[in-house]
């Protein structure tokens, strides 16, 4: 499938659409294989200890995986997650940006399921796996 919305677009849409995000995350790339988002770790990310907690962690792959969803059909809101999961495998870099690498795994028509790599910035290995499924609302006419 065509790439519809590419970085862009994408954060253009997060800004209007869902401000409350759009200060932490931004989609870094869109291309067809993949679509690259990023976390700007601050300290209201932290949990006791330094490391970044999994909430923080989580939504940069939802928020990630959502836009990866859009890239490909275009604007729609109310798409929404109806199952995630997420394995955390080590402790993100200190001080350091998380980034989302995704890939969609199905596209349906009411149906996304992708995954997400989650790493520190400039990390070889990932902190985090998450595979997530989307609802996408039907087009109405």
């Amino acid at each position: 499938m065509d790439i519809v919305m590419d970085a862009q677009a994408l954060n253009a849409f997060l800004a209007s659409d869902f401000p409350q995000v759009a200060n932490d995350h931004s989609v870094e790339s869109v291309a067809s294989d993949r679509l690259v988002a990023r976390l700007r770790v601050d300290d209201r990310h932290l949990r006791p200890g330094g490391t970044v907690g999994g909430p923080s962690i989580f939504a940069l792959a939802d928020v990630a995986i959502y836009c990866a969803i859009l890239s490909r059909i275009g604007p729609v809101a109310l798409a929404v997650t109806t199952n995630a999961s997420v394995d955390f495998m080590r402790k993100p870099v200190a001080g350091r940006d998380l980034l989302a690498e995704c890939r969609i795994l199905k596209l349906g028509r009411s149906l996304a399921v992708a995954e997400a790599l989650i790493f520190s910035d400039g990390a070889g290995d990932p902190v985090a796996r998450c595979s997530i499924t989307y609802s996408i609302p039907p087009k109405r006419p």
